[in-house]
């Protein structure tokens, strides 16, 4: 059965809080709370706080799902929603104008990686951001080529993959990693 693509929703709510509940909270229990501007609170409320954002609309993501199971996710949301995005000072010097749209962040089920659902996660991403008036998106991927790094600290997935799909450097933050843009149509 292929992947398929479904909105974080109240309806999808319990599939992600499975996928979530499967890896220990991920990261430490970050819940995709770690970009929202409450993010810093390091309390057991984050959850909570996840599950009150998407009944409220102000948390986005694209859900990958293998039939009923969500396997993985791509954060999505505007600066306002995700304000909190690592190598802040740098892109504070080099980027002028915010976009419409971010790309946070990216999670994959062990059991699922290597098999392109974070591609198909993205993908997902830019036709939800479409449907919702489309937009400039940016976001900040790493530069992996010639570095062997492993696939489950990469929060914010390859460059290569945003490139393939797409998106132009703008401008590098730090070492590895860069901020990324694609203008994406509006679909009817």
């Amino acid at each position: 059965m292929p992947f398929f693509i479904r909105a974080l929703s109240p309806e999808t709510w319990t599939a992600f809080a499975d996928l979530v509940e499967r890896h220990d909270g991920v990261w430490g229990g970050c819940w995709c709370m770690e970009f929202h501007p409450d993010g810093k609170l390091r309390d057991s409320g984050r959850r909570e706080r996840k599950e009150c954002r998407v009944r409220e609309g102000t948390a986005h993501a694209a859900l990958v799902f293998d039939g009923p199971r969500c396997v993985g996710w791509c954060q999505f949301g505007s600066p306002a929603e995700l304000p909190r995005i690592k190598h802040k000072k740098a892109y504070d010097l080099v980027v002028q104008t915010l976009p419409d749209w971010r790309i946070t962040c990216f999670f994959v089920d062990k059991a699922y990686r290597g098999q392109g659902v974070s591609s198909v996660a993205l993908t997902g991403a830019i036709e939800l951001i479409a449907g919702l008036g489309g937009g400039v998106v940016e976001s900040y991927p790493e530069d992996i080529e010639g570095r062997n790094v492993s696939n489950s600290f990469l929060y914010n997935s390859r460059l290569a993959m945003f490139e393939h799909q797409g998106f132009k450097r703008i401008a590098q933050l730090g070492k590895n990693h860069w901020v990324v843009s694609r203008t994406v149509a509006a679909q009817p």
